[in-house]
């Protein structure tokens, strides 16, 4: 009987964990578009650069009046509490000399400062 109820719950417990998994996809476009497709509020987000990046505009961080920053990272964040819906399109225009391999470290912020699990792909030529 323990063992059936121990199965149970982790059985429960792995699909609460699916039913609310929230991601985010970036996908570098060749025209220096750095796309997303989200199953979840963006709160924030940051990845480091190598200096390929000069600047960070426009898309839907600019929409959601989010400051974005570019140094050794890219950062962008709300200083109102604003966030950018879930859904897909252009998360900013990156100027300069983007390219695939020079974004690494991304880290996404949800509601409530919440880690959101991300994926990178490169887009098409």
């Amino acid at each position: 009987m323990c063992k059936r109820i121990q199965r149970l719950l982790i059985s429960l417990c792995t699909l609460v964990t699916l039913a609310f998994a929230q991601d985010v996809t970036f996908t570098l476009q060749s025209n220096g578009n750095l796309d997303y497709d989200s199953s979840a509020d963006i709160y924030g987000f940051q990845f480091s650069q190598d200096g390929c990046v000069e600047t960070a505009t426009g898309g839907a961080a600019a929409d959601a009046g989010f400051t974005v920053s570019v140094g050794n990272n890219v950062l962008g964040f709300s200083f109102t509490g604003s966030f950018i819906p879930a859904g897909a399109g252009t998360l900013v225009e990156l100027g300069g000399n983007p390219t695939y391999d020079c974004l690494s470290n991304f880290v996404v912020s949800g509601i409530g400062g919440s880690s959101l699990a991300w994926d990178y792909v490169e887009g098409q030529p």
